[in-house]
């Protein structure tokens, strides 16, 4: 398991990527970040294979299987903000999602982690409009980095249907 860490983010890979991959996903969620107003001041991410993905899918939302990203809240200021997070991103399902859709590898993980900050800095995807809103987010963001519109760019990608996951008392709560 290698760790890195700059400005608050630290990317653990217990996942097959190269130490290229991870640096550069790791310096673009980092700019990524730094173009959010709200966005936590810590967070970890963890690339991890679908067996784990799947663990904590099943533990935290009741839910088989692995899924594309999980979302911590781990500490919040006294306005209720998100300061702390952790952030998980399933490597086989963005290996998966990059290969059908015919792009980098690198788009689709930073696609996964960015929208796990999202979610940290108070967006949601629950409601269509909400879901549009929070896309969009991503697709500019991304762009603004350079690397251009990754989740339009599948444009057989749907909004999925509301699931209700089991409620787990615990200091996190996943959002997918």
């Amino acid at each position: 398991m290698a760790k890195t860490k700059s400005a608050g983010v630290v990317l653990t890979v217990t996942a097959r990527v190269g130490k290229p991959l991870a640096n550069g996903l790791r310096l673009s969620l980092l700019r990524a970040v730094e173009m959010l107003p709200h966005a936590p001041a810590e967070l970890s991410v963890a690339l991890v294979g679908d067996a784990e993905m799947s663990g904590l899918h099943e533990q935290f939302m009741g839910i088989t299987g692995p899924t594309d990203v999980l979302s911590f809240e781990l500490d919040h200021d006294a306005r209720g903000r998100v300061t702390s997070g952790e952030i998980v991103v399933c490597v086989p399902e963005a290996r998966r999602q990059a290969r059908s859709l015919g792009h980098p590898l690198t788009d689709e993980l930073l696609l996964y982690a960015l929208h796990g900050v999202l979610h940290l800095s108070g967006y949601d995807d629950k409601t269509d409009s909400a879901y549009r809103r929070m896309h969009r987010t991503e697709d500019r963001i991304l762009t603004q980095l350079g690397v251009g519109k990754v989740f339009s760019r599948g444009s057989t990608r749907q909004r999925p249907k509301p699931r209700l996951g089991k409620l787990s008392i615990h200091k996190s709560r996943g959002t997918v």
